[in-house]
């Protein structure tokens, strides 16, 4: 696994020496664009339509638009040079309960690794934490963007989870809200029954990318030369429009995937 950041937490006076790795990443199956007529890879060209010419890398620079058409130019030595002392201090600002924090700040979550000689300021941060039941929100600047972030405890390591800004995050108030109807008990009591007979520990090897699997069964038939395969089209649900006898046919299903299940266990037991 590859670092893709090193500093420090700044903890009060503490500087905790660390190592920043990228925790998820996406198992997504790259396609490439291709010429329907003989499978050619398209080719993405920069190019300039003032100077009529393609434009290399090392010529390229970054600018932001104040007006339209008009742009003032950012060299990388300007991005170095703001924030400096931020570039490789994660500062912790506060703590925090990670309840209090709703999941639509959560951006990104990356591993904390300590360096020597900080592994004992890591691992006291890290125990008082835990012992306090407390996260830490903190500023840091990754490449050129400053961000905030949430330091966490997971298993025996620390992680640092990326957040918006609240200004980054969309206001809900102009979507339309659910009208005011009436529920009756015996309804509410059918959901609740639901909800409580699919309720399960959470076990994440559990759940599996069904879309990616059978995109990956696809390409593997056809590499095989099976030109006869195609790909499975999606089961239509029938409509229901009574709403109690579409919650007592789902706790019907339910129940009979819970006793399926419990089979299974049995018999491997």
């Amino acid at each position: 696994m590859r670092s893709l950041w090193s500093g420090a937490i700044s903890f009060g006076l503490v500087n905790i020496p660390v190592k920043l790795y990228a925790a998820t990443e996406r198992q997504d199956l790259k396609f490439n664009y291709l010429h329907r007529k003989c499978h050619t890879p398209i080719r993405y060209q920069k190019f300039c339509p003032t100077c009529e010419t393609e434009v290399a890398q090392d010529e390229i620079v970054r600018g932001f638009e104040y007006a339209k058409g008009q742009y003032v130019v950012l060299t990388e030595a300007d991005f170095a040079g703001v924030a400096v002392e931020a570039t490789k201090t994660i500062d912790i600002i506060d703590f925090v309960n990670l309840a209090d924090i709703d999941p639509i700040y959560f951006d990104k979550t990356y591993y904390l690794e300590p360096v020597k000689p900080g592994v004992k300021a890591y691992q006291l941060l890290r125990l008082a934490m835990e012992q306090t039941g407390k996260i830490a929100l903190a500023r840091v600047v990754i490449r050129t963007k400053q961000v905030m972030a949430a330091i966490r405890i997971y298993q025996d390591l620390m992680a640092m989870e990326t957040m918006f800004y609240p200004a980054e995050i969309r206001s809900a108030h102009e979507l339309a809200k659910p009208e005011d109807v009436q529920i009756g008990t015996r309804e509410m009591e059918m959901a609740v029954a639901l909800i409580n007979s699919q309720t399960a520990p959470f076990d994440p090897s559990q759940y599996e990318n069904t879309y990616r699997k059978a995109l990956v069964d696809l390409i593997d038939a056809k590499i095989a030369g099976d030109q006869d395969v195609v790909a499975a089209k999606p089961q239509e649900k029938g409509r229901i429009i009574d709403l109690v006898a579409a919650l007592e046919a789902s706790l019907k299903a339910a129940e009979q995937q819970a006793e399926s299940k419990r089979e299974k266990e049995h018999v491997v037991s």
